[in-house]
């Protein structure tokens, strides 16, 4: 049993993702969505409904809502602006139809915010609704120039609880290089992590890694809970060719 989705499954049922610009929020976003919809296959009682809110109006490149079609098909229902981006556009709005699943208490809702603490700065509008019901979590990724120290990543767990009114419930790891990445890197990022519990007091939740890597990182770290990420944005943004 994985104990990370475990809890994931148990509740709170809102899922707040937050992190540094590039640090791996989407990507985990969308691989927790997944990895839900496999637990509600199984038949897992606690897991129902599933939605992914795509919440980033900053970055127009990097988006979860373009696997919407592929996610629905997963039974995972995809919210962003009101067109969904059809118009070809990127508008730096909402749509309404987002406080559908916040306020369903069958449904398992994951918010995909935008970087830093100006991205997650847009759940203001949301918190009212969450009352006591979310856990926020911050995605800590050594390897981007603006969280690569302890210091770093204390300060801007602090700006994001302090722009969205919300205290942070805990930290992912998820140090990587994409498809260079190895075992060491899974547990330098992991050993990072661990410097920032202990010092805030937040637990580390979970080190994420590629399926092709959780065999030698469990083997080097058997107490380290790892949860397997896909790579399911880069058809869509690295690899696109134009």
């Amino acid at each position: 049993m994985n104990q990370f989705l475990e809890d994931m499954a148990q509740g709170p049922r809102i899922i707040i993702i937050t992190g540094h610009f590039g640090s791996g929020k989407t990507e985990v976003s969308v691989s927790l969505a997944y990895a839900l919809a496999a637990m509600r296959g199984e038949g897992h009682p606690n897991v129902k409904n599933i939605a992914l809110c795509d919440l980033d109006v900053e970055n127009p490149y990097f988006r979860s809502r373009e696997l919407t079609e592929t996610m629905g098909e997963a039974g995972i229902r995809v919210y962003s602006d009101p067109y969904h981006g059809q118009n070809g556009s990127e508008l730096q709005t909402l749509d309404p139809a987002i406080l559908a699943p916040v306020q369903d208490p069958d449904c398992h809702v994951i918010m995909d915010t935008g970087g830093n603490n100006t991205g997650a700065m847009i759940l203001n509008q949301f918190r009212k609704h969450f009352g006591a019901d979310y856990r926020m979590l911050y995605i800590a990724n050594k390897n981007r120039p603006g969280t690569d120290t302890p210091e770093k990543v204390l300060a801007e767990i602090e700006a994001i609880q302090y722009s969205t009114g919300l205290v942070m419930s805990g930290i992912i790891s998820n140090s990587h290089f994409i498809r260079e990445t190895t075992a060491e890197d899974v547990l330098e990022g992991a050993a990072f992590a661990k410097r920032i519990s202990k010092i805030s007091g937040l637990p580390l939740l979970c080190s994420t890694c590629s399926e092709n890597l959780v065999d030698e990182v469990r083997k080097a770290d058997p107490t380290l809970e790892i949860f397997p990420v896909g790579m399911y944005m880069r058809q869509t943004y690295l690899d696109k060719k134009v």
